[in-house]
C-alpha cells in the first residue's frame, strides 16, 4: 500500500488519490510539518493522533495505525509538492481550510513557532491554493483555543 502510494505521487502526472490515500497524503504532510524544524515530539504526535481520530472517526488504535504509515511515507516521499498536489486535487477549497487548520494546530502544537515550520507551512499552502489571508485567519483560529 505505502509502496504503491509513493509511485502514484512521485508520476509526472498522478491519478486522483482515493479517499484512503488522500487521508494518508495528510496526515504524512501533518507529520512533515512537524519533522520540519528537525524533531518530531510528543506534543506534535499527539495533535496529529487527534486530527486523524477527529477528522476521520478513528479509534485510537486506527488511528495511531495511520499516523505510523504516513510516517513511513513522509520519510520516502521525494518533496512536499507531491503532497500537497495530491491534497488539492481531492479536497475542496472549504476543506484545504482545515488542512491548512490542522498544520497549524500542529506547529503550535509544541508552544513554539518553529522558523522551519512556518517556511514549510506557507508553502504548503500556496500549493494548496489557499490565500494568506485565509491561512492566517486559521492561525489565529487554532491559537485562540
Amino acid at each position: 500500500m505505502i509502496a504503491d502510494l509513493l509511485t502514484r505521487l512521485i508520476r509526472p502526472q498522478p491519478d486522483p488519490l482515493s479517499d484512503t490515500d488522500a487521508r494518508l497524503a495528510l496526515v504524512a504532510l501533518l507529520v512533515r510539518i512537524a519533522r520540519s524544524d528537525g524533531h518530531f515530539d510528543t506534543a506534535e504526535r499527539k495533535v496529529i493522533l487527534q486530527i486523524a481520530a477527529e477528522r476521520y472517526g478513528l479509534g485510537t488504535g486506527e488511528a495511531a495505525a495511520l499516523v505510523t504509515d504516513a510516517e513511513e511515507i513522509e520519510a520516502q516521499a521525494p518533496d512536499t509538492v507531491r503532497f500537497t498536489r495530491a491534497i488539492k486535487d481531492a479536497v475542496a477549497y472549504e476543506d484545504r481550510l482545515g488542512v491548512i487548520e490542522a498544520m497549524w494546530s500542529v506547529v503550535l502544537a509544541d508552544g513554539t513557532r518553529d522558523p522551519e515550520e512556518d517556511a514549510l507551512l506557507r508553502l504548503a499552502a500556496s500549493l494548496l491554493g489557499v490565500t494568506d489571508q485565509d491561512s492566517n485567519a486559521m492561525r489565529i483560529k487554532v491559537a485562540s483555543r
